[in-house]
């Protein structure tokens, strides 16, 4: 499967439902106890595009968009407009808001990575699809600037021109898109229904890349 770097229209999307999926094997012990565990090291998020849709107009585009992936073909990128940015929704991308590293005075490269943090657990999402012009780098809290730095979008790295020097704190902020595709060879669609308040099942899955 190619992966195309092409948006989802971000004003359809806008209004879709979905969210992080989990998986979970519970067994449940003769004395009632349960084991449980999880063949998934992260979270997989899903989405069902069609509740979005507002309009004839919007039906066309979706259309289109759907025929130039291939249906389930081809990979493109999404905004979850719950969950687009380093920091909270309601604060500007800052420099300084996720912890991606510690400089051992030779590391270039550095993964992005959104921690999400409850009850004293955290959890570390990779992030491989920033929003270009987004990204923000801080080194010992002060921020890069943008020449100082690159993204390699095959490895879903920050490349710096300089290592940081031992021990000292690397940061960035970022808006990012989830790499999706369809989960479905399918859409129908109907003028009448549509116009009745019938939405079509438009289901999108997150892909590891």
């Amino acid at each position: 499967m190619a992966f195309h770097e092409v948006r989802f229209p971000a004003n359809l999307s806008f209004g879709s439902t979905g969210g992080p999926e989990r998986r979970t094997e519970i067994v449940t012990l003769a004395n009632g106890f349960e084991e449980r565990n999880t063949p998934w090291a992260h979270s997989r998020r899903r989405y069902d595009a069609g509740v979005a849709m507002r309009s004839l107009d919007d039906l066309e585009a979706l259309i289109a968009f759907f025929e130039a992936r291939g249906g389930r073909l081809h990979g493109f990128r999404w905004k979850d407009w719950s969950d687009y940015k380093s920091g909270p929704a309601s604060r500007a991308v800052g420099a300084f808001d996720q912890r991606i590293g510690t400089g051992d005075g030779e590391t270039l490269r550095f993964a992005l990575v959104k921690t999400y943090v409850s009850g004293g657990v955290s959890y570390e999402r990779p992030i491989l699809k920033p929003v270009d012009g987004s990204l923000r780098i801080g080194v010992h809290d002060q921020e890069l600037p943008p020449d100082a730095f690159a993204f390699d979008a095959l490895t879903g790295e920050v490349v710096l021109d300089e290592p940081p020097d031992v021990g000292v704190a690397v940061t960035a902020g970022f808006e990012f898109d989830v790499p999706v595709r369809f989960d479905t060879d399918l859409i129908q669609t109907s003028v009448a229904s549509f116009q009745a308040g019938d939405t079509p099942n438009v289901p999108i899955v997150e892909v590891r890349l």
